[in-house]
């Protein structure tokens, strides 16, 4: 458990977005999340929860090819990482 994150705040609507959507029953109250953390700033907070209700997007981009051979494959980023917590 740590201080309180923004994406702490991403991750409950996550969870209560599931949880509305597969059991929630219609004539349930609707669900209510809470972030349990070390400590927490106050404004971060705020800002983090602040208008969750707002409609939001999720988008893929692609990047140049030269620039994506450039950088490592996601199996190759994963190897490099475990190697490094290995050493």
């Amino acid at each position: 458990m740590g201080e309180f994150q923004p994406a702490d705040a991403g991750q409950m609507n996550f969870y209560l977005s599931a949880l509305d959507d597969l059991v929630r029953h219609k004539s349930d109250n609707p669900s209510v999340g809470i972030v349990l953390c070390k400590g927490k700033n106050r404004t971060v907070a705020e800002y983090a929860l602040r208008d969750l209700n707002k409609p939001r997007g999720v988008a893929t981009a692609r990047l140049p090819a030269a620039l994506s051979k450039a950088l490592p494959s996601p199996d190759e980023l994963q190897r490099l990482l475990d190697e490094a917590d290995e050493a």
